[in-house]
């Protein structure tokens, strides 16, 4: 009872904050009895890129040693990074992955790290990995339990047509190689990615969609030999951006069942150097373009390829390395779970965040591998946010956006509410369709007098745990000292910092009466799970 008491005090404090600030009502109402997509078990995913120091965007050069040539892998914050979300996806792959080379026996070439040079794909050399190196990597993924999508070289054997369009098939050899010496060790991965940015016109270099697709029923059966009767690892490509016809043209050129996922990239909030980041981070109408990005996608898939999944292979919200200013803060959050929670309405299965470590918009610090804000909410959603999608009606101001899955490892419903508002708080009550009756096609949003008679005269703290009423849990997020830009988080009121051992914190919510009103403040998101909602598509 004691800790439960310790972690609402701040809680009434800003309650208490309320009486002096503008808030309004909001009344969101959750349809619990279907889902309208569904994630998958490893949805949060993170990457590790092929960067190297001499990376550089704006006069800085912030990927110090996070390559995955050169990245640290024994420092014991990054294990324990990994390790706390049980399991975490991680996609290796990056711009550079359309020149990397692997060190096997018949490579035939020396097996050198990359360097600049002018005349290169990205003003890079070709780069080898070696199999000791991939080793090593290995037994990190093993260790930390992480589920593991690689991306492999889809330039290998090609030649340059005109400038950036290349053409001819791809050479497996090196590859299959490399597939084959990870299968007979049983390394953990759950799928090899094939390219990265060579979609549509592409970045730096593209291949045509035919030619792509042919290439890929090369790389399936490369994975069915090699494999035999074991579990095979997905194919899943192309991880570029979003090109209607080309993704058309590909999944018809590849045929049935050869690719299982639609790997795409998105960086809408622009050039990490923009001065707007911020404001589109926090402008609900800028966020909501992606969402047509997602559906066109979603579409792609059902008339051209019903047997393929949509992903999100990299998003890293500003291109170029993020945002040195914005990236690293707590008010990239924003945009972060907005993207998760959209995505996951358009049956995205994963969701991969650039990066795990790496640039200015790293979960992890570069230099330190102490957690950034993002890597809580990452986690948060992990935890409490389950595969099944619900979709919900709200009334108020679109700077409340609400997102409904079923809990995760728990009965009920799990909510995350992001309150983009600089100035307005929101005591949002949360309402089951099965007790409204709204009429069939008649969102909230068009009947603000009909949402007026829901509502309810309540207290917002809710009763004693020991009164028997039903709970919900509830973990609220801000800036440490209000500053959006800072770079440590607070949930409900205590910063998240690792323990003395360098372990993640315990992230503790606060309870609360389920009835009651849930105050979401000024530029705070808030976490909120209800274990006894009655939603009948969750208990299946």
């Amino acid at each position: 009872m004691r800790l439960w008491c310790i972690f609402l005090l701040p809680l009434l404090c800003q309650l208490a904050g309320v009486r002096s600030e503008d808030y309004s009502d909001v009344t969101v109402i959750v349809r619990g009895s279907e889902t309208i997509a569904s994630t998958s078990g490893e949805f949060v995913c993170a990457t590790i890129d092929w960067w190297p120091p001499e990376k550089c965007n704006y006069d800085q050069c912030p990927w110090g040693r996070a390559s995955v040539l050169n990245l640290d892998l024994t420092n014991p914050l990054l294990a324990k990074a990994i390790q706390a979300f049980s399991p975490l996806r991680i996609r290796v792959g990056g711009s550079l992955q359309d020149q990397v080379l692997y060190g096997t026996p018949n490579l035939g070439l020396p097996c050198d790290p990359f360097t600049k040079v002018s005349s290169g794909l990205f003003e890079f050399s070709q780069g080898c990995i070696t199999l000791e190196r991939w080793d090593d990597i290995n037994d990190l993924f093993l260790n930390t339990g992480a589920v593991v999508t690689f991306g492999l070289n889809a330039l290998q054997g090609r030649h340059q047509i005109r400038k950036g369009v290349w053409g001819g098939p791809w050479n497996s050899s090196n590859a299959r190689e490399f597939i084959e010496y990870t299968a007979s060790k049983n390394y953990p991965i759950d799928s090899w990615e094939f390219g990265n940015e060579l979609s549509g016109s592409g970045v730096g270099a593209s291949v045509a969609a035919e030619q792509y697709g042919k290439d890929l029923v090369v790389l399936q059966t490369i994975v069915n030999e090699l494999y035999g009767d074991s579990s095979k690892p997905l194919v899943v490509a192309p991880g570029g951006f979003y090109d209607q016809k080309w993704f058309a043209q590909l999944l018809e050129a590849s045929g049935p069942n050869v690719l299982n996922a639609v790997t795409h990239h998105i960086y809408n909030l622009g050039a990490g150097d923009d001065p707007q980041v911020p404001n589109r981070i926090l402008s609900p109408q800028y966020l909501s373009r992606t969402s047509d990005i997602f559906r066109g996608l979603q579409l792609t898939i059902q008339r051209h390829g019903p047997w393929s999944a949509p992903w999100v292979g990299e998003s890293g919200g500003a291109y170029n390395s993020g945002s040195r200013l914005v990236s690293n803060t707590f008010l990239n959050s924003f945009w972060y779970l907005d993207q998760l929670g959209q995505s996951a309405k358009y049956d995205t299965k994963v969701y991969c965040r650039q990066t795990l470590i790496g640039g200015n918009y790293g979960l992890l610090d570069t230099d330190t591998f102490v957690p950034n804000p993002d890597y809580y909410s990452a986690l948060l959603w992990h935890r409490l946010m389950g595969t099944g999608v619900l979709s919900l009606d709200i009334s108020g101001s679109p700077y409340l956006r609400p997102y409904a899955h079923c809990a995760k490892q728990k009965g009920g419903i799990a909510l995350v509410l992001l309150n983009l508002h600089r100035t307005m708080g929101f005591m949002v009550s949360v309402r089951n369709d099965i007790n409204v009756n709204l009429a069939e096609g008649q969102g909230i949003r068009r009947d603000n007098a009909f949402v007026h008679g829901l509502k309810r005269t309540v207290s917002w703290v809710g009763s004693k745990a020991s009164d028997g009423f039903s709970k919900r849990e509830e973990y609220h997020l801000s800036a440490q000292d209000g500053n959006p830009f800072a770079r440590t988080m607070l949930l409900n009121g205590v910063p998240l910092e690792l323990t003395e051992d360098g372990d993640i914190p315990p992230l503790y919510p606060v309870e609360v009466s389920a009835n009651s009103p849930i105050y979401v403040a000024p530029l705070t998101i808030a976490f909120v799970v209800f274990p006894d909602f009655e939603a009948e598509a969750c208990g299946r």
